[in-house]
């Protein structure tokens, strides 16, 4: 064997998991990663993602298939392709979900993957800025950190929620995230601090693991039911004992698919030797869908009006320069919050990202006046959609489609979302800066004309999950069913999509991967 392990995807997961499996020095571990190392500098510059996203050096540069609940339009669809993924790239929130979220993933019978289970992997990599208590950890590799920057209209809306009623918060990841207050985020020192620099730049000199970029995997090798190693693109084989796929919820998949586990009849029809018949893999995708409400402002200063002249971004420059703070050391969203969008729910089942800046879509200029962005999310969409190979050629991006919106139920909290979120913005903290409805307009009051209008301006949040699900592609230890020797650890495996953003789940995952590789554990080959 070349290896003990094969880690293929260098992103969130994948770093972790090279962290904590080459803890033995007795085992050798190969982590690949298709894309390339981290040094373009927008990476490590909080505001540097929009320099990242759609930049095929940092990026795979997907889109998905015509979406017909938005009205047929197909979405740039951003997934990390740099060493540390999507953490080289994202939102840098620090968001664990709800405790009801993961257990109710117990309650579905996946053992061990309750909250009470998980808190100590989420404490485990933690290095929390408060320090250690019950909730957090102190001594990790991760430092979580309060926002570099303040802006006072967003206090305004804090007021605004705590007006109506929604608790204001210091800490959304004690279980209950129920409030409204500023997110914690994945920096340090006014840097992004990405999966790559927590938890692989501080053990690249062990002797026995080995980072490779530019090293996209074509399929995983099966021999007699049983994963041996990787054929890269370019035809080489690299053979290991265990082979652990982190490539994400789009890469994983795709990657089983191409090596003969997926549906045997969609296979085939590519041309692809179906090895074990799943027709799960790929399905029962599930990701937040946003709605960006856009209001202008008065007597308030905003993003806008501050990046709006040469002046002002010079200002902001000079300012991340001496100071590592100012706009440049922002995450995208400042203010968050959870809440119901009907009485009847036990836990909130809406996520706000507050923003103190609009623009038309991302990537635009930034509107010429002052408002703010209230995006807003449904945290438990019902439809579902899918990652599925076109071709057994692994350069071909596979169909994405998130399949928006096909639910009656998700229509339904879009519309509430946005009555809650117009409530919102007429409570009388607000009333000095008399918000005005810019997009998608107050006009807009009849249903179908409003879901219209939601579907024509609607974009993904960037949360992909469930595409290789527990109890449906893996077991409740994340071994592939049906084949051994393999494993899948990012956020394809989440039996169900939890309750905020995506990134720090998936490190919890990785956390408890890498106790059941080291043990071996896991269904593997057999397995119904």
């Amino acid at each position: 064997m070349d290896h003990d392990i094969i880690i293929v995807g260098a992103g969130t997961a994948g770093c972790l998991l090279a962290n904590r499996l080459s803890a033995d020095a007795d085992t050798r571990v190969l982590l690949l990663e298709a894309g390339g190392r981290d040094i373009y500098p927008w990476i490590h510059v909080p505001a540097g993602y929009l320099y990242t996203m759609g930049n095929p050096r940092t990026d795979w540069c997907f889109r998905t298939e015509a979406i017909p609940g938005l009205a047929g339009r197909s979405l740039n669809y951003p997934r990390g392709r740099v060493l540390g993924g999507c953490s080289s790239i994202n939102g840098m929130i620090y968001m664990r979900g709800q405790a009801a979220d993961w257990d109710g993933w117990a309650q579905a019978g996946h053992r061990g993957w309750g909250w009470d289970d998980m808190l100590p992997h989420f404490r485990r990599h933690e290095a929390f800025f408060g320090g250690a208590d019950d909730a957090h950890g102190g001594e990790g590799e991760l430092q979580i950190n309060e926002q570099r920057l303040h802006w006072p209209i967003l206090d305004a809306v804090r007021d605004a929620m705590a007006a109506r009623g929604v608790p204001i918060t210091r800490d959304f990841n004690r279980g209950d995230n129920e409030g409204v207050g500023y997110y914690h985020v994945t920096q340090t020192g006014g840097w992004r601090l990405s999966a790559a620099t927590a938890f692989l730049k501080p053990v690249r000199r062990r002797q026995n693991l080995r980072v490779t970029v530019s090293a996209p995997v074509a399929r995983v090798v099966i021999e007699n039911g049983q994963a041996r190693g990787v054929a890269l693109t370019d035809g080489r084989i690299i053979r290991a004992g265990r082979v652990v796929l982190s490539a994400g919820s789009v890469g994983s998949p795709h990657l089983l698919q191409l090596s003969g586990i997926g549906n045997g009849t969609h296979l085939r029809g590519l041309g692809v030797e179906v090895l074990h018949h799943n027709p799960d893999v790929g399905r029962h995708m599930q990701d937040h869908l946003q709605m960006r409400p856009v209001f202008r402002v008065r007597n308030a200063v905003t993003l806008n009006r501050r990046a709006g002249t040469l002046l002002g971004k010079a200002r902001i420059a000079m300012e991340y320069a001496l100071h590592r703070s100012g706009p440049l050391s922002m995450a995208p969203s400042q203010l968050g919050a959870f809440v119901r969008s009907a009485g009847h729910l036990a836990t909130p089942d809406l996520q706000y990202h507050f923003q103190p800046l609009s623009l038309e879509q991302f990537g635009d200029p930034l509107d010429p006046f002052d408002a703010i962005t209230a995006s807003v999310c449904n945290l438990r969409p019902q439809s579902r959609g899918s990652v599925q190979a076109v071709s057994p050629d692994p350069s071909e991006a596979p169909a994405i489609q998130p399949n928006y919106l096909a639910e009656e139920a998700d229509r339904i909290t879009a519309m509430r979302a946005m009555q809650l979120t117009r409530d919102l913005m007429h409570s009388g903290p607000l009333a000095a800066h008399d918000p005005q409805e810019v997009r998608p307009g107050e006009i807009l009051t009849d249903r179908e004309a409003l879901l219209a209008e939601v579907a024509r301006n609607a974009s993904s949040i960037f949360h992909p999950v469930g595409t290789c699900g527990m109890g449906r592609v893996v077991d409740d230890r994340l071994a592939v069913r049906g084949v051994g020797n393999l494993w899948v650890a990012d956020a394809s495996v989440m039996p169900s999509i939890t309750s905020g953003n995506t990134n720090t789940p998936t490190l919890a995952i990785a956390e408890r991967a890498a106790e059941f590789i080291v043990a071996g554990q896991g269904a593997g080959r057999g397995a119904p």
